[in-house]
């Protein structure tokens, strides 16, 4: 049973409290709708029917004597199944209705669900065709741009005469650069030969001097000879 109630002046809902769970609610509810032990007004109809039941059987064991009241009994017992009887198949009516709707609501999830599947598999190739399409595009753009750098070039016949002058100028630069290597190849062998020639002059240059500085110092060396001789002959006659 529910419990709570509403605060309509800050429109809070107290949480409902319930006496008993879904589950036992769901028993109780299916237990009255198949005994129907509950009616809005009157007396519920499993109980009349139960009384006329009972009245019936309580006639038929009197005696032999009350066949009319046996039938009446009989006809009402009967009225009173019926009666009873048709909200019963009116319930399983629903019932078997609401199985069919079931069954029609599981094909239209299933449909629903396939249709998801088949759009997300759409979503994927769209993606994928997408990223192509970008990449294209990329292409593309690089195409033109490359298109319009060589459009900006001058055209291949000039390109081709700078080329050949380009390679005649370089095949005279090789040509120059040739005969300047001879040249200073030449050059390097003049200079060794100067080098050896002014390194044989220095060379006889000091030895000349050497020769020069020996003949001055022994032409130095020759009159205090001479004066030791004199000297010396002098002493001799002296002793003499």
């Amino acid at each position: 049973m529910l419990k709570g109630k509403k605060n309509s002046g800050r429109g809070e809902t107290v949480t409902a409290n319930y006496a008993f769970s879904p589950v036992d609610d769901d028993i109780i509810i299916k237990h009255r709708l198949l005994t129907r032990t509950t009616t809005t007004r009157g007396e519920p109809p499993l109980k009349k029917l139960q009384k006329k039941f009972t009245s019936f059987v309580l006639e038929v064991e009197k005696g032999d004597d009350n066949y009319n009241d046996c039938v009446r009994l009989s006809k009402a017992f009967m009225q009173e199944l019926t009666t009873f009887e048709i909200p019963l198949l009116k319930s399983r009516a629903v019932v078997d209705a609401n199985l069919r709707e079931k069954e029609n609501f599981t094909e239209l999830i299933d449909e629903i669900n396939r249709q998801i599947s088949q759009a997300q598999v759409d979503i994927e190739d769209l993606k994928k065709q997408l990223e192509e399409s970008k990449i294209e595009r990329q292409h593309k753009e690089e195409c033109e741009a490359i298109r319009k750098l060589i459009a900006t070039q001058p055209p291949r016949s000039e390109t081709q005469k700078v080329i050949e002058s380009l390679e005649k100028e370089i095949a005279a630069l090789e040509a120059e650069n040739t005969g300047s290597s001879r040249l200073l190849e030449l050059r390097k062998k003049q200079f060794a030969l100067l080098l050896h020639v002014v390194d044989e002059l220095q060379n006889t240059i000091e030895e000349d001097q050497k020769n020069l500085i020996e003949e001055m110092r022994m032409a130095t060396e020759d009159p205090k000879n001479v004066t030791e001789e004199a000297n010396g002959g002098s002493e001799a006659m002296a002793v003499d």
